[in-house]
């Protein structure tokens, strides 16, 4: 396998691997305000390519955080018990905002990574032709 098709695979795994990130995200963000909800995160590990020896990026099991859960006061809410408080989310937006910026930058860079092996390959198809 070439080089060129080595790196294909490793920045294609960071695609995948940022792309699972980003779901997760937007996941918490979409039940920030679910009660009970518990905020999903999700680590990288390094996993080994079955084709060839090439260590690829892989997203691991999803965990979830074990936080303590906002006490929210409404006693119109019919989860509320007889103190007039229920179990909110762990959410914090600012904290999954900026989880998604950077997962959005890591998968930008994984892009342009691979757009770049391509043109590389490419041109050295063209070198070879002449």
């Amino acid at each position: 396998m070439s080089d060129f098709s080595k790196a294909l695979d490793v920045t294609t795994s960071g695609l995948r691997a940022q792309a699972a990130r980003i779901r997760h995200l937007s996941e918490n963000i979409s039940n920030a305000d679910t009660p009970g909800y518990r905020r999903k995160m999700i680590s990288f590990e390094t996993a080994m390519s079955s084709r060839d020896a090439v260590a690829e990026v892989a997203p691991s099991r999803v965990r979830l955080d074990r936080t303590e859960l906002d006490r929210i006061h409404d006693p119109t809410h019919p989860m509320a018990d007889e103190t007039g408080h229920y179990d909110g989310s762990n959410v914090n937006l600012l904290i999954e905002l900026s989880d998604a910026r950077e997962a959005q930058r890591s998968y930008e860079a994984n892009l342009k990574m691979f757009e770049q092996t391509r043109k590389m390959s490419s041109g050295l198809m063209e070198l070879l032709r002449r």
